[in-house]
C-alpha cells in the first residue's frame, strides 16, 4: 500500500499526561479515528467521511485533513503547537 501524503506532520497531544501522537499520513489518520479515538461523535464521523473520500480522490486531502482536525478539537485532542492551518481549526 502507497501511504498519501497529506501535508506537514500534525501531532497531538492525546494524554493528560502530555503523551503526543504524529500524524503524517492520511492513513494514519483513518487508523487513529477508527481505532484509538477517545469519542464517537459527529465531527468524528465526518472526518471519516471525508478522509475516504479524498483515499478515493473525490475531495481534496486538504479537505479532508481540515475535517480530521476539527474532529480532533472536538474530542479535546490538541496539537502541540499551532501552525497557521490549524489556527482556523482551533
Amino acid at each position: 500500500m502507497i501511504d498519501i501524503h497529506w501535508g506537514d506532520p500534525t501531532t497531538l497531544v492525546v494524554s493528560s499526561q502530555g503523551h503526543t501522537q504524529k500524524i503524517t499520513t492520511i492513513e494514519q489518520a483513518l487508523y487513529w479515528l477508527r481505532k484509538k479515538w477517545p469519542v464517537t461523535d459527529h465531527n468524528r464521523d465526518i472526518a471519516l467521511d471525508y478522509i475516504d473520500a479524498a483515499m478515493n480522490c473525490l475531495v481534496m486531502v486538504s479537505t479532508a485533513r481540515k475535517a480530521f482536525l476539527l474532529a480532533a478539537k472536538s474530542a479535546g485532542l490538541m496539537p502541540d503547537h499551532i501552525d497557521a492551518e490549524m489556527a482556523v481549526v482551533f
